[in-house]
């Protein structure tokens, strides 16, 4: 069926995947635009959360109320508030990685956890450990960090994507 402003909400309670595309279609401007205003992030953790939003539309459209609201206003709202948790969670990883850091200057550097996170870090390349250092602990967005290293925004994600995978190999396999 072809859907349409007047029953994109039926079209999704119906579970008809189309509607999904339209309000992608129609309404991603909006949803992109509120989502940006609270993240001041990397185009990746955007479309992450533009993608939560899509999947909070689909699975909770029973509660949408049109007597209370449009739906344009109805699915900014939940843009707005996925986005608030999104900054929510990202401020939480970021500080247990910088107490990660902290903690490494205390006595010999040893983790409670039984491992040494400057022993760890230093299996990365010299550039690659400073752009973890700077994204991780320092919270420079990764558009100030390829300026500093006159490259491409996408270079980043990548160094900081397999500098991840990196670091997790060598936690999984107790190399440290």
């Amino acid at each position: 069926m072809l859907v349409s402003d007047e029953n994109v909400v039926e079209q999704i309670m119906l579970k008809n995947e189309e509607s999904m595309a339209f309000v992608l279609d129609r309404y991603g401007g909006l949803l992109n635009a509120v989502i940006r205003k609270y993240l001041h992030a990397n185009q990746q953790d955007i479309e992450e959360c533009l993608a939560d939003v899509l999947v909070s539309i689909w699975f909770h459209i029973h509660s949408f109320d049109q007597e209370r609201n449009e739906f344009k206003q109805w699915i900014a709202a939940i843009a707005k508030y996925r986005a608030i948790d999104y900054v929510r969670k990202t401020e939480r990883e970021k500080k247990s990685v910088s107490s990660l850091k902290m903690n490494e200057g205390i006595g010999s550097g040893q983790q409670p956890g039984g491992f040494d996170a400057d022993s760890i870090l230093s299996r990365l390349s010299t550039e690659e450990r400073a752009i973890f250092e700077k994204y991780y602990l320092e919270g420079v967005p990764t558009k100030e960090i390829a300026n500093q290293f006159h490259a491409k925004e996408s270079w980043v994600h990548n160094k900081l994507s397999r500098g991840r995978r990196k670091l997790k190999n060598i936690l999984l396999n107790n190399e440290v």
